[in-house]
C-alpha cells in the first residue's frame, strides 16, 4: 500500500496514554510518508510543561511546514504550546478534546491533579493557525457542546463526527480514514 504523501510534515501529538498500538494515530503514522511523533515521556507524565517542551523539541527539528495531529489531552497540549511558542503551523487536526470542567470516569486524572500539573486553566484565544476540532456526540470526556465552545474560542472549524465515543480503541475505533482526508485538506 502506498504511503500518504503530504507537503507538510505531520507531527503526531498523542494524549496521556501516549502511543497505543491499535490507536488511529499510531496506525496513521505508519501510513504517512512525511511524519514525526512526539515521543513518550519517561517521567512526569502528567506535567503539562514537560509535554509542551516535548512538542517544541520536535517542532524545532522540522524544516518547512507542519500539520499538527492531536488527540485527547494532546489537543490541550497543542493549545498550551501555541500560547507559549511562535512557529508557523500550516494547520491542526484536533480530535476528541477533553473538557477540563467535565466529571471524568474513574481511571482518569482528577481535576485538581490537572490544575496542579499546569493543565488548567487552558489558554484562551484564537489559535494562530487553521484548525479543525473533530468531536463526538457521545464522548465520555467531553460533550459536543463543550467541544463547540473550545472550537469557537480557538476560531476552529467544528466537525461533528457523530457517536464515535472518545475516538479510540476503547470506543471501538482503530483506523480513522477520515483523518487522512482532513490532513490532506489542511495540507492544501
Amino acid at each position: 500500500m502506498d504511503k500518504l504523501q503530504t507537503d507538510a510534515t505531520v507531527l503526531i501529538v498523542p494524549g496521556l496514554r501516549e502511543h497505543v498500538a491499535e490507536h488511529w494515530q499510531t496506525l496513521l503514522e505508519a501510513r504517512l510518508d512525511n511524519v514525526r511523533s512526539v515521543p513518550p515521556l519517561e517521567t512526569d507524565k502528567l506535567d503539562c510543561a514537560a509535554r509542551v517542551r516535548a512538542i517544541q523539541q520536535q517542532v524545532q527539528q522540522i524544516q518547512g511546514p507542519i500539520i499538527l495531529v492531536a488527540h485527547s489531552a494532546g489537543v490541550l497540549m497543542v493549545a498550551h504550546w501555541a500560547a507559549r511558542h511562535s512557529r508557523a503551523i500550516k494547520g491542526a487536526l484536533l480530535a476528541a478534546p477533553p473538557d477540563l470542567n467535565a466529571h471524568w470516569p474513574q481511571g482518569y486524572p482528577l481535576p485538581e491533579t490537572l490544575r496542579t500539573n499546569g493543565w488548567d486553566p487552558l489558554p484562551k484565544g484564537v489559535l494562530p493557525f487553521r484548525s479543525i476540532v473533530a468531536a463526538s456526540t457521545n464522548d465520555h470526556l467531553c460533550s459536543l457542546d463543550a467541544a463547540a465552545c473550545l472550537a469557537e474560542g480557538w476560531d476552529s472549524e467544528l466537525l461533528n463526527l457523530g457517536a464515535v465515543g472518545h475516538l479510540n480503541p476503547a470506543s471501538g475505533h482503530g483506523p480513522w480514514q477520515q483523518a487522512e482526508a482532513l490532513i490532506l485538506e489542511l495540507d492544501r
